[in-house]
């Protein structure tokens, strides 16, 4: 997918997906893979890691609301990465079937391994 049709899905998003934008238009990594996934079992699996990026403290963005968007959603979706050019967060993006709508958008904070 073209970064800039990448850029129009994430224009009238939430703060996740500004964020999203933002990190785009400064020089992040993106792509968007081939094929589809359930979305009931991608809000199973979010689901668990928003338990435990509590759990540990760890910053998300969206996280809960892309959950709830997934268990709400009837159709397949794509999955799609942005990952910011410093490395500081990556953010995953939920495309329907076609790639023609964002679904949901998280992200969470990477943090760099202690020497």
């Amino acid at each position: 997918m073209e970064r800039e049709e990448l850029e129009r899905l994430l224009g009238d998003g939430d703060e996740t997906s500004s964020a999203a934008r933002a990190a785009l238009r400064a020089g992040a990594s993106h792509i968007v893979w081939d094929g589809t996934t359930s979305p009931e079992s991608l809000a199973r699996i979010y689901g668990r890691r928003l338990k435990h990026t509590i759990r540990k403290g760890i910053e998300t963005s969206g996280l809960e609301q892309a959950v709830q968007r997934l268990a709400r959603h009837d159709r397949p979706v794509r999955l799609g990465q942005i990952r910011a050019a410093d490395g500081s967060w990556v953010f995953m993006l939920f495309l329907d079937q076609d790639s023609s709508v964002l679904v949901a958008c998280t992200g969470v904070r990477q943090t760099s391994p202690e020497p």
